[in-house]
């Protein structure tokens, strides 16, 4: 009962500040009531097309996790996105190889990384869980005709907190724009696209989960990213090893 008023507070404040705040950007804004109409229209096209999730992952999600994380020490975490899926299967050997078609197209990326705490203590079985879209730009689970937890899969850290993975790098890709969400970009006069990037989501007993993206140096779409989850720390650069290309980075994870 005291739990259920407690998270009722917390509710009713959250509310009482958007209120104050929607007040002041309505005054700072004028919005009138035509503009205020087809606002609610498109948001209930948004709503039905079930594309909140896409929408805010996109254009929300990032604004969510500076406030929270801002300065902190650790790996910047960056969006969620709306394609993780729950179920991988898990990878037993290292180097994982991700679960991949026999005829996969796109260059062949062997990654490596290192996870550690704040205090500079190797976190070994740090549960790894990694997910990514393929060379057309699709993410299995969702909009591929990929067999279900293609380019997925989660791991563990060796004894020292480093691991290995086998998969093709990633490929830039446009979101979503035939529904609400491409109104929008388009309205807003955006482009839709996403620079090239992998999915990495970090748990360790302790420690803070790190949900975190992994970005490319010299990717045209960096600085202009539409879901602006790019951060400086999160770019790492690919090496032509000539039959596949090499790529790394470390990783910090925050005490709780």
């Amino acid at each position: 009962m005291i739990e259920s008023i407690m998270k009722n507070k917390r509710v009713t404040e959250i509310y009482a500040s958007f209120v104050k705040h929607m007040k002041n950007f309505l005054d700072e804004q004028q919005i009138n009531h035509e503009e205020y109409t087809n606002f609610v229209k498109w948001a209930n096209r948004l709503g039905t097309s079930g594309e909140v999730p896409l929408f805010l992952d996109v254009f929300i999600e990032t604004y969510v996790l500076e406030a929270k994380y801002k300065g902190l020490p650790g790996t910047e975490p960056s969006l969620l996105g709306p394609y993780f899926a729950e179920g991988t299967p898990l990878l037993k050997e290292q180097p994982f190889v991700l679960p991949q078609r026999p005829d996969e197209k796109g260059e062949k990326l062997v990654f490596r990384g290192t996870v550690s705490s704040v205090n500079g203590q190797p976190l070994p079985q740090t549960r790894v869980e990694w997910w990514q879209d393929d060379a057309d730009g699709f993410y299995s689970n969702f909009d591929s005709d990929a067999p279900d937890y293609n380019l997925r899969g989660h791991f563990y850290t060796d004894e020292n907190g480093r691991f290995e993975v086998h998969s093709i790098v990633p490929v830039p890709y446009q979101i979503p724009t035939n529904g609400p969400t491409g109104e929008f970009v388009k309205a807003a006069g955006y482009h839709p696209y996403r620079p090239a990037h992998l999915h990495m989501k970090f748990e360790k007993e302790g420690h803070e989960p790190l949900i975190t993206q992994v970005f490319f140096e010299g990717d045209e779409w960096l600085d202009t990213d539409v879901a602006n989850g790019v951060r400086s720390s999160l770019l790492t650069r690919l090496v032509d090893k000539g039959g596949h290309k090499e790529a790394s980075l470390d990783f910090v994870m925050r005490i709780e």
